[in-house]
């Protein structure tokens, strides 16, 4: 069945809005109509080859949809029922599944390699990060899938799926803000606004948002943050002079440069943590001198796809959701079709990109 797509013909070039013939669902795969995908980032990262997927593919990893048709030995899924794609579905039996970190899954992407559809002249295609979000359909292993929580609109769920966990685990399990701290969030894209809300859900008592852009600070101040600042070479000493000179007790860098890297470590004080979530390429070069590791006792950790563990917290961040803490509509700075995803690339290069919502 031919169905339009959003497809990145290699490593580096435009993406081409076209037909392609997806395939009806094997054994143990289920097809769904999508109904909304955010763009991400990490979709940019994959296009421009910072993270390397098989090409030509279909990108787009945070989606929403109603499944179609379900595949042989599919149980849990049923035609009609709304669903989460989860890009990163954890195998259970590799070492990391196996000490409970799902989201450092050995085997999480072994998906993105196989062949899911073609193009109308037959050429493979394979499935970006193993969703293929960016098509008015798709067919995944039923393990990419979760059930759409109650209450919960199908295109707003579309950002539970990445920038939501992403957000919201980075700061509550990775850098497990407390209550009364202070937290600056580098980046004020989809997960920095996410993360700012989670701050916010936290308790922090200051939330500093620091962006290039003078135009998102009402965003960030909608999402929870307290203070914004113009990212500069001065941007650790303001961050210090809003904290008593101190610094903040967490820096959420979302951001994936060796320059906001360093700022969020320099604005953290004494003992503080960093949690780095941007996605940077090998040139992001980061030094540190051992005599400032040792007299600052800063901590800095990594962090994919927030820590999470999409079964157990999507429940929690419906909650949240349904109580009124996080809106995930402010994530949102832009709504778009299928047609204007190129674009929507474009601006991310040149620095504009917030969260857009493709609406199929």
């Amino acid at each position: 069945m031919a169905v339009r797509a959003a497809v990145l013909p290699a490593i580096g070039a435009p993406l081409e809005v076209t037909e392609i013939d997806l395939p009806d669902p094997g054994p143990g795969q289920v097809r769904v109509r999508l109904a909304a995908a955010g763009v991400c980032h990490s979709d940019l990262s994959l296009s421009n080859g910072t993270m390397r997927v098989p090409v030509p593919a279909v990108l787009g990893h945070e989606g929403a949809g109603t499944v179609v048709a379900v595949g042989e030995g599919v149980t849990h899924f049923a035609p009609g029922a709304g669903v989460v794609l989860n890009w990163a579905p954890s195998c259970g039996s590799c070492h990391a599944c196996g000490l409970g970190e799902v989201w450092l899954c050995a085997n999480a992407l072994n998906g993105a390699a196989d062949v899911y559809a073609r193009t109308a002249d037959g050429t493979d295609l394979h499935p970006g990060l193993n969703v293929a979000a960016f098509a008015e359909e798709t067919v995944v292993p039923a393990g990419c899938l979760l059930p759409l929580p109650d209450g919960i609109p199908l295109t707003d769920a579309a950002l539970l799926g990445c920038a939501v966990l992403t957000g919201y685990g980075a700061v509550h399990h990775s850098a497990r803000v407390g209550a009364g701290e202070t937290v600056a969030v580098f980046g004020v894209g989809g997960v920095g606004l996410a993360a700012l809300q989670s701050a916010r859900i936290a308790g922090a008592a200051k939330i500093v948002a620091v962006d290039v852009s003078p135009e998102k600070e009402e965003l960030a101040r909608a999402a929870g943050a307290t203070d914004y600042v113009i990212a500069s070479e001065n941007t650790a000493r303001e961050i210090r002079g809003l904290t008593g000179k101190q610094g903040v007790d967490v820096a959420v860098e979302c951001v994936g440069r060796a320059t906001t890297i360093r700022a969020a470590w320099d604005s953290t004080r004494r003992g503080g943590r960093t949690t780095v979530v941007g996605i940077g390429g090998k040139d992001q070069q980061v030094t540190f001198n051992a005599l400032e590791i040792f007299h600052w006792g800063r901590t800095l950790s990594g962090c994919v796809y927030g820590d999470s563990d999409p079964a157990r917290d999507l429940p929690v961040l419906a909650e949240h959701v349904r109580a009124g803490r996080l809106d995930l509509g402010a994530l949102v700075t832009e709504r778009i079709d299928l047609e204007g995803i190129p674009a929507a690339f474009e601006n991310m290069l040149a620095g504009k990109g917030g969260r857009a919502l493709v609406i199929f």
